[in-house]
C-alpha cells in the first residue's frame, strides 16, 4: 500500500494554510436524506423551507394545546 508524504508526487506547497478555515468555523450541518425523501427536494433551499413550515405548525400546535 502506498504512502501519502508531501514529497514531489504529491504537491503540497501550493497548498494555502487556512483557505476553507472561516467557512469551517461558520460552521455547517450535513445531513444525508433517504432516496425516498430526497426525491421530493432538488435542493437545500427546498428542503430548508419545508422545516420551517413544519416547525411554525409544530409551534402553533403547541401553543393551541397550552390554551
Amino acid at each position: 500500500m502506498a504512502r501519502l508524504y508531501a514529497n514531489e508526487n504529491f504537491p503540497l506547497r501550493k497548498g494555502v494554510r487556512g483557505k476553507y478555515a472561516k467557512r469551517y468555523a461558520e460552521g455547517s450541518n450535513v445531513v444525508v436524506l433517504a432516496p425516498d425523501v430526497a426525491k421530493f427536494f432538488p435542493d437545500s433551499e427546498s428542503v430548508n423551507l419545508a422545516l420551517r413550515a413544519l416547525v411554525d405548525v409544530a409551534k402553533s400546535s403547541v401553543r393551541n394545546a397550552g390554551a
